[in-house]
């Protein structure tokens, strides 16, 4: 049997189904392996099936350690928006033998695990920052007079 090219299977996926740039594909497969090493580093087999969510929380970490704060943002460029999106492109891979299921998988367990903004955007932003408040100014005295006056002709 002849070993599977990654590279020419994702640019044949991408001409029928044009949703995912091929940047996609390879994020996905380089994240299922930095998902197994942290199974593995975790004391888990590191040859084991791995499920959906298990996925996409190692998908997660993964374009955090890589793209940091512009994680939501490479990923919306190359066609991912939702986690929904990483499940097609998982099954795209399972659909063209280069990844394998159990009879349990499921698009669907990709559904709505997690917001792009909780996940990519929350991280970044900063927690307990104290609002900047206006420096005390110190008070001007009213003059005791009231307003001045002018005593020119037609003045107010």
């Amino acid at each position: 049997m002849a070993k599977i090219n990654f590279a020419e299977v994702v640019e044949q996926i991408c001409e029928n189904d044009s949703r995912f740039s091929v940047e996609a594909y390879h994020f996905v497969q380089e994240g299922l392996n930095h998902t197994l090493k942290s199974l593995k580093r975790g004391g888990q087999h590191a040859h084991r099936h791995v499920s959906g969510q298990e996925l996409l929380h190692g998908l997660r970490e993964f374009a955090l350690k890589e793209y940091g704060p512009m994680s939501k943002a490479v990923l919306n460029e190359w066609g991912i928006k939702t986690t929904d999106d990483f499940g097609q492109i998982v099954f795209n891979l399972v659909n063209a033998s280069v990844l394998g299921k159990n009879d349990t998988d499921s698009p669907n367990d990709f559904k709505n695990v997690f917001t792009f903004d909780d996940a990519f955007v929350k991280p970044f932003v900063p927690r307990n920052v104290t609002p900047v408040r206006k420096s005390a100014s110190p008070k001007t005295k009213k003059r005791a007079s009231g307003p001045k006056k002018n005593k020119k002709a037609g003045s107010l």
